[in-house]
């Protein structure tokens, strides 16, 4: 077998999207972003959907047009050559270190409550979630959509009680004045923020497993996006009413202490099923995907290799294992170190913000029309973001430099 099955429906893949774009996110970056800007992240956030939907629109052109589990790099491609195709692919992979161990960490720390004191460590915690992401990536892409699709639902209902058992009224909704001073705190904000949507291009990955690509590939990504962008406005304004977030330690643990406040201390156990859920749903789809992208490399350049080999389940398994290790050492490298959530995830956003560059360039170029002008109003959204991320962006420029140089470093010696 030679070719990744197609069994991803519409609802299956709003449900890897809307999970993917609210997992980790939703349970740290509304109090980080209150703790930057305040009340005026409300404001943040809504520019930040207004920036995405043009951006969500192109991927769903490219997606519909060019259905390829390379995704990113598959575009770049199509557009301009195989040099920069291998260049976008690894960018992509660069994220692990710097993305991966905050997010499995945060999947980790809800997941070690559960276990029993001789494996009650987070580093375990942390290996038994890279294990689980590994056992249902090798399950196939349908079975992993269709517990995603179970994980938003529960995340629907914990925003939904939150709002309810919260009280929030119409004076709760209300927007914050904004003045020029203003502007530098939404700015700053919006560089934490993008984390929350950098789903898109991993889920770009997944067009190939599509039943219908061309019908249901755009029609998940504007859903997604849209649920997502909705669910995570309306948390942030419980946790700004309750003043939930201050510091570091207390961002990451603000949905656990609400729910204390709101429901009392008997609903700690399911908020910490559903917080483990949103997160391996989250990082379960970058898992994927980067399997996928490893695979379409492995099919392009060493097609009788074992990475491009494909189980019987339709699954790149030899591939998946290969991510699998890798976050494994991601995991410990990241443990060992310490790990400073905001600082890894600006890292990280400028990895993503790159990407969709590099794909808002492609689109510019392949797409016509009323879709190529969507693609440069895209790509200077993107623009904007790099900007506001500033230093951030220092690893990923380092890293796609490091790439191109070392890409036509090869090609030269091949013509010599």
């Amino acid at each position: 077998m030679s070719q990744l099955k197609k069994e991803i429906t519409l609802l299956s893949g709003i449900g890897q999207l809307s999970t993917t774009l609210l997992g980790t996110g939703l349970f740290m970056i509304p109090a980080i972003a209150a703790g930057i800007a305040g009340n005026l992240s409300l404001w943040a956030w809504l520019l930040l959907f207004v920036a995405i939907c043009p951006i969500a629109l192109t991927f769903a052109q490219l997606g519909k047009r060019y259905p390829n589990a390379g995704g990113t790099a598959y575009f770049v491609r199509k557009a301009f050559d195989r040099r920069l195709e291998r260049s976008v692919a690894w960018l992509f992979v660069s994220v692990i270190p710097v993305g991966v161990p905050a997010a499995v960490a945060l999947a980790a720390g809800f997941l070690q409550q559960f276990l029993p004191a001789p494996a009650n460590d987070p580093l375990i915690a942390q290996l038994i979630t890279v294990a689980l992401l590994i056992g249902v990536n090798l399950m196939g892409a349908k079975s992993s959509g269709q517990l995603q699709t179970v994980i938003a639902m529960s995340i629907f209902v914990l925003v939904g009680a939150f709002l309810w058992q919260g009280d929030v009224g119409l004076t709760d909704l209300t927007m914050p004045s904004v003045n020029e001073a203003s502007i530098w705190q939404i700015g700053a904000a919006l560089g934490v923020m993008f984390w929350c949507f950098v789903g898109i291009e991993a889920f770009a990955h997944m067009g190939e497993e599509f039943k219908n690509p061309t019908r249901d590939f755009p029609l998940a990504i504007i859903a997604g996006c849209f649920v997502a962008g909705a669910t995570y406005w309306a948390m942030s304004v419980v946790i700004l009413k309750f003043g939930a977030y201050g510091t570091a330690q207390f961002d990451s643990a603000s949905i656990p202490w609400l729910s204390e406040q709101l429901f009392g201390p008997h609903f700690k156990v399911a908020i910490s099923v559903i917080g483990f859920s949103a997160c391996f749903a989250s990082v379960n789809l970058y898992t994927q995907s980067l399997s996928r992208m490893v695979w379409a490399q492995a099919r392009e350049y060493k097609p009788d290799g074992k990475l491009a080999e494909i189980s019987q389940r339709g699954v790149p398994h030899n591939a998946t294992l290969c991510v699998g290790m890798v976050l494994a050492a991601s995991s410990i490298i990241g443990y060992w170190s310490g790990l400073d959530l905001e600082f890894f995830l600006k890292l990280a956003n400028g990895v993503f913000v790159l990407l969709y560059l590099m794909a808002m360039l492609a689109a510019y170029k392949l797409l016509s029309g009323s879709a190529k002008w969507l693609a440069a109003v895209s790509l200077a959204l993107c623009l904007f973001v790099f900007i506001c991320l500033g230093w951030s962006m220092i690893y990923a420029l380092s890293v796609f430099g490091l790439l191109i140089w070392q890409s036509s470093k090869k090609l030269n010696s091949v013509s010599a």
